[in-house]
């Protein structure tokens, strides 16, 4: 009797970890995007048990009982999408001085409104490179806890960079003084930032590594850091289970920070064949915003982005989507990363539509969104794909997006995690 009592109890242990009412949803749709397979499928049925996938095959295989359907007609199916760069935290209407008429807290609202345009926009995961007061993290907690709407988050907090570069504030006087929470100035310098930014929640390194477009007073090629300062960060992020995103537009600072070992290369927009054959030996990425040069030259003095930015973008908008069709053809591996923040979030997807005028096909451009940008993030078990495992992070879109790659700039559906936070 006492073994009965003991099998019992362990039977009782076991059912208190099954939820009680495990939520299941079948959805089915006309065409489904394979991301991993490169083609469409005819007739998907996928279904979400507990916010995880856990079969997909065809309309009319057997529906668990009790479980809900949601037909989606004849629309197409693919997984979340995936913006690997953007700024929650930013509004691009709101550059140069015109930002310093705020107070510091006024940056995590607009982030709150920003991860619902992002999420109804259909990327239900984006890599955050770079905010302030780590407000990512706060912003992922809040969205991990349900109190806001967004998207899964990797938030990197600070982009660490130096003294006078990309990441520093240059737009002021000697008398005015600045926080220097991420400026750093020698390897065991960056060391400590590195540990730092991990303590309080970044799960990706972000680092300055060349002057930038809307930085005031350096030049957008040069670079500003040493070898031996981003192995540092490289070898210290690496120990910790951290990769390591390397803004750069210039090609000494791309090469020295392939060299040192980067995982994915933001902007790469002056890289050169020795980047391209870098980056194949290395393993690393380009991601590359080749969509936002538009907005930025035709409503950036308008926003008070400074006329010396206005006019790095003009010197290096074409030349970047020129270094975009040449290390595709390359075969760099590429990623959909498009800056948002620099440009209103929530028109992310704008850039398929420049990534394939400028060499990609459209199966390729969705994939930079999805299966290989889950491989960059090391989460394949997790997004990227519609399959048995990953998350229910799903959407949809009126007709083929692979004859049509703007459709995607309107999503009629999106799912996150099995719920419906978009259509029907």
């Amino acid at each position: 009797m006492r073994r009965s009592a003991r099998i019992a109890a362990l039977l009782a242990a076991c059912t208190a970890l099954v939820p009680a009412s495990a939520e299941t949803v079948v959805v089915t749709a006309a065409r489904m995007v394979d991301v991993v397979g490169g083609k469409e499928v005819d007739r998907p049925q996928v279904t979400i048990t507990d916010g995880r996938i856990t079969a997909v095959g065809h309309r009319g295989d057997a529906v668990p009982q009790g479980a809900r359907t949601i037909d989606l007609g004849n629309r197409t199916l693919l997984p979340g999408l995936i913006d690997m760069h953007v700024h929650l935290t930013s509004d691009p209407t709101l550059s140069g001085y015109k930002s310093y008429e705020y107070t510091d807290s006024f940056w995590m609202v607009v982030g709150v409104v920003n991860a619902k345009k992002t999420l109804d926009a259909g990327f239900t995961t984006v890599r955050n490179v770079g905010s302030d007061h780590y407000d990512d993290v706060a912003l992922k907690q809040g969205i991990e806890h349900g109190y806001i709407p967004g998207p899964r988050i990797v938030p990197a907090t600070y982009i660490l960079g130096a003294t006078g570069g990309h990441a520093d504030a240059t737009e002021f006087p000697p008398s005015i003084e600045t926080p220097h929470d991420n400026i750093a100035n020698s390897p065991e310098e960056y060391r400590a930032l590195v540990r730092k930014v991990h303590k309080y929640g970044a799960e990706v390194i972000k680092v300055a590594m060349t002057g930038g477009v809307l930085s005031k007073g350096d030049s957008v090629g040069a670079q500003q850091l040493s070898y031996d300062e981003i192995k540092a960060v490289v070898d210290e992020a690496h120990m910790l289970g951290m990769k390591v995103a390397v803004h750069a537009h210039g090609t000494d600072g791309i090469n020295t920070a392939l060299r040192a070992g980067v995982d994915t290369i933001e902007h790469a927009s002056l890289a050169d064949e020795t980047s391209f054959k870098l980056a194949k030996e290395h393993g690393a990425w380009f991601d590359m915003d080749i969509y936002n040069d538009d907005y930025i030259r035709a409503e950036g003095a308008k926003n008070g982005v400074f006329a010396e930015s206005l006019a790095k973008e003009a010197m290096i908008g074409l030349k970047q989507r020129q270094t975009f069709k040449a290390a595709h053809a390359a075969g760099v591996k590429m990623l959909f990363g498009t800056d948002g923040g620099v440009y209103p979030n929530g028109d992310n997807a704008r850039q398929f539509a420049k990534m394939v005028e400028w060499g990609m096909t459209p199966i390729e451009a969705i994939q930079a969104a999805t299966k290989s940008a889950a491989e960059a993030l090391d989460k394949t078990q997790d997004v990227g794909a519609i399959a048995v495992g990953r998350y229910g992070d799903l959407i949809a879109v009126d007709g083929d997006p692979l004859q049509d790659v703007r459709l995607l700039e309107h999503p009629s559906f999106v799912m996150k995690g099995g719920e419906v936070v978009k259509g029907n």
